[in-house]
């Protein structure tokens, strides 16, 4: 594999990478469930291509936000009802994974600038 991808794409712990992947796979499943009760038969071949290219970039678009949102609150706690913060973490998730293909190069970019300093630690 080329250095610059392993740089990249190898940014993210093993840990990390298929935690993220595993909860993005709800998006395709929720899809692909509604999908087929609809009265089409076959999904087309972009419509495949995204869903597998937004699920496997989700895990560093969520990279990308988690740390927006670190920078942005600090160390604070917010107490709050658990079902908003559950209902607000579905949203954040879903759009991370609609966007993946938007953000997630952010992430890569950020992990392959990055990955001499975290080698060197």
């Amino acid at each position: 594999m080329h250095p610059a991808l392993v740089k990249s794409f190898g940014g993210l712990s093993l840990q990390s990478y298929i935690r993220h992947f595993l909860f993005g796979l709800i998006f395709p499943a929720i899809f692909i469930f509604a999908w087929s009760h609809s009265k089409s038969e076959w999904m087309s071949l972009a419509m495949v291509l995204f869903l597998s290219v937004s699920s496997l970039l989700y895990p560093y678009s969520r990279f990308v936000y988690e740390g927006v949102v670190s920078y942005i609150l600090g160390n604070n706690a917010f107490f709050m009802n658990a079902f908003l913060m559950l209902l607000a973490k579905y949203i954040t998730m879903a759009f991370c994974w609609v966007f993946a293909v938007f953000v997630a190069p952010v992430g890569l970019l950020y992990l392959y600038f990055t990955a001499d300093k975290r080698a060197s630690q």
